[in-house]
Order: structure tokens, then C-alpha cells, then sequence
């Protein structure tokens, strides 16, 4: 079971950009399937999200162990897709997150260190 996570947040499409934003957006989908396929990440989903005057316009969430995501974040390919995506949309954002056990192991320490400040 997924302990962690990779969250990529992006914005709206440069302007005049739109229809190469498609392109690299499908690209994205095709690299996180054919990761998903390999074994290299558990599973992936993408949402876009309604307008809400923010910048963020979608996410897409890729879930496996803290070690494949690792991996796949220092990959080529992996910064080759964030990078054409940075060209393409505005407020690229990569993070990792916790998930299930990770998020556990995550507050357990905090907790101790909260403790141990207070």
C-alpha cells in the first residue's frame, strides 16, 4: 500500500499556449500510465479543478512507496515532463506528501517533537 505520495499542481496555460498545453498534458498522462505499468508508482489520479479564482487549475497525485517515488522523481523523464510543463502552464508545483503509514510515521513524529518542545 501507497505510503507517500508526489502532488503536481499546475495553473492556467500560457496564453496562446492552449493547444500545446493539451499536448504536454496528454504526454503527463501517458508517462504516469506507462509508470503505473511498469511498477515504478502504484497508482495515479488527476483532477481539474472548477474555477475558483485560485491559480491552481488541476493536480494529478502519484501514490507508491517514499522508495519508488524517489526514483522516479530524480528520474530524467520525470524532471523532462515538469520541465516541458513549466513552459506550457503557469505555477508548476511538485511536492511530496504522506499517505496511509506515511502519514502515520508523519504525525508520530511530530508528536515527539511537540512533546519534546513543550
Amino acid at each position: 500500500m501507497a505510503d507517500a505520495a508526489i502532488f503536481i499542481g499546475w495553473g492556467t496555460p500560457v496564453r496562446g499556449r492552449e493547444a500545446k498545453a493539451v499536448e504536454v498534458f496528454n504526454e503527463s498522462v501517458q508517462y504516469w500510465t506507462g509508470l503505473q505499468q511498469q511498477g515504478h508508482i502504484e497508482s495515479f489520479e488527476v483532477a481539474l479543478l472548477e474555477a475558483h479564482g485560485g491559480e491552481l487549475n488541476g493536480f494529478a497525485l502519484l501514490r507508491g512507496s517514499r522508495e519508488q517515488l524517489a526514483e522516479v522523481r530524480t528520474s530524467e523523464d520525470f524532471r523532462r515532463h515538469v520541465t516541458r510543463a513549466q513552459l506550457i502552464v503557469e505555477n508548476i508545483g511538485v511536492v511530496g506528501a504522506n499517505l496511509g503509514q506515511g502519514l502515520a510515521d508523519q504525525m508520530a513524529l511530530y508528536q515527539a517533537q511537540v512533546s519534546e518542545l513543550t
